[in-house]
């Protein structure tokens, strides 16, 4: 063993015999004050208890931070977590209208779609049929029908049983819905 670790383990024993003989501290001397009394008095000593001073400092610092924090957890139970369960509560209400208008939209694509092609058929079927009893009369050459357009075979269309937009949007509500704004 070095002469060295000879004077550690004896300083070490030293401070050990000084903190049993030291009578009990008071409750108002900080942990500074007792961790100094075991050193040597110097320049070391006033590092430790500077470092030890802004430790204590910085822990205080951090037990604030901790207060805030759980302060703002408390606000986010108590106060913001209800408010988003009820938007979460409007919005899914929101949400199944918005399922309904898109079926509904579909719905009425696809009646719109029937309507056209039979639109598109009638025009078909009359102008075949507007042509056919022109030419018709233009080759007879009977010179009074040449230039008149005679009606041609009336058609009656039976309008097919589709939906009602009275039915979905009632009167009173669409006309005040938008009389108020």
């Amino acid at each position: 063993m070095s002469a060295g670790g000879g004077r550690e383990e004896g300083a070490a024993a030293a401070v050990l015999q000084l903190l049993r003989e030291q009578p009990e501290p008071q409750a108002e001397e900080s942990g500074a004050q007792r961790f100094a009394l075991c050193l040597p008095p110097g320049e070391e000593v006033k590092e430790v208890e500077e470092t030890i001073e802004e430790m204590l400092i910085r822990l205080d610092e951090f037990c604030g931070m901790t207060d805030v924090i759980r302060s703002d957890t408390s606000q986010i139970l108590d106060e913001t977590i209800p408010l988003i369960k009820a938007k979460v509560v409007e919005m899914n209400n929101i949400y199944a209208k918005i399922d309904k208008l898109e079926a509904f939209v579909k719905m009425v694509g696809c009646h719109v779609s029937f309507l056209e092609e039979q639109v598109l058929q009638a025009e078909g079927n009359h102008s075949t049929v507007f042509h056919a009893v022109r030419k018709l009369l233009q080759s007879a050459a009977i010179p009074s029908f040449k230039n008149k357009h005679t009606p041609a075979a009336q058609h009656t269309y039976d309008l097919p049983k589709l939906y009602r937009t009275e039915d979905y949007f009632p009167r009173n509500y669409v006309g005040t819905r938008y009389q108020s704004h």
